[in-house]
């Protein structure tokens, strides 16, 4: 993809509408949770409380980071977190949950565009093909779930 980077400003210029719509537009949405435990995943569930909705704009690049956090009941357990749109995976993170009931932290990057208009985001975790046991989604204070949205800047 294109990137249409800004420009730098000397004093005395003029700021156009083009050089402000060069910079990236900031957080778009946020999910954020310190509750809403879920025990005994081992098929696709949808992750409590990790789902965002936003008004997308044609041919921006948009940022979307998550984080959240499993334990497994068996030792070598994997688990996947996916970030999807609809149907549509856009992302698969996949942890090795170690050490039966010793958690694990699982970050996930995606970096590209979608179509204007409403956009629904969420995540959704599973034990990975072929790993035994289950896996509990659990976030705490100290180890908050999140989902965030940010424009940043043109395709």
């Amino acid at each position: 993809m294109a990137i249409a980077p800004n420009t730098t400003f000397t004093s005395g210029q003029v700021m156009t509408a083009a050089n402000a719509n060069a910079y990236g537009f900031a957080a778009m949405a946020l999910a954020t949770s310190t509750t809403g435990s879920q025990a005994g995943v081992t098929t696709a569930v949808d992750i409590t409380g990790m789902s965002v909705t936003f008004t997308a704009i044609a041919n921006r690049n948009y940022k979307v980071s998550y984080h959240v956090y499993a334990v497994p009941t068996v030792t070598n357990a994997c688990f996947t977190v996916n970030l999807q749109q609809g149907a549509t995976v856009k992302q698969i993170s996949i942890a090795n949950g170690g050490v039966g009931t010793v958690g694990s932290t699982l970050n996930g990057l995606f970096v590209g565009t979608f179509s204007a208009g409403s956009v629904t985001l969420k995540l959704t975790g599973a034990l990975t093909a072929g790993s035994t046991g289950s896996f509990t989604f659990a976030p705490a204070a100290t180890l908050p779930y999140t989902l965030l949205v940010e424009d940043i800047g043109p395709a």
